[in-house]
């Protein structure tokens, strides 16, 4: 794995989808080398318009929880493939997670765990965030960072060989 170093700011008005397919796109474009298959993903948490970042701070953590405490939201997860000729093919997984409404001290005690640390949302579904999630719809690898149903069918039409 080799992190592409590009800019992830979304654009003004940037809706969640396109940012997400976006993201892939460069992030892949930024890794392509001539006969090399490089694939990339990004995963964006999305509640109704707005793009959730990436916590940094136990602040911002605290307010993309309180904002997701007992309401639905989208998780958008782009991958883009490019093969050895360069062509690039695209896929997305769209999930959505409910969470339950989350009392004080359930925020304090996930946020001591440090798993929202640069997590899309704020929360991480594979640890101690899925207990709190009162429902699942969609691709669960997708919410985790990395839709397999997707890269797979992507793998396998540019023939790359799957057992």
């Amino acid at each position: 794995m080799i992190p592409a170093e590009i800019d992830e700011t979304p654009g003004k008005g940037e809706l969640p989808i396109p940012y997400a397919r976006r993201m892939a796109l460069e992030k892949a474009t930024a890794l392509a080398e001539p006969g090399a298959l490089v694939l990339a993903a990004d995963t964006v948490v999305a509640a109704g318009r707005r793009i959730l970042p990436k916590t940094e701070s136990e602040e911002e953590a605290r307010a993309t929880l309180s904002l997701l405490s007992g309401r639905r939201h989208r998780v958008h997860s782009a991958v883009t493939l490019i093969d050895a000729n360069g062509k690039a093919r695209h896929r997305l997984a769209t999930s959505i997670v409910a969470f339950k409404r989350f009392s004080h001290d359930e925020v304090d005690a996930y946020l001591a765990t440090n798993e929202w640390r640069d997590k899309a949302g704020g929360y991480a579904i594979q640890g101690r965030a899925a207990a709190l999630a009162r429902m699942v719809s969609g691709s669960w690898s997708g919410i985790v960072g990395l839709p397999l149903f997707e890269t797979r069918a992507l793998l396998r039409a540019a023939g790359y060989p799957l057992g």
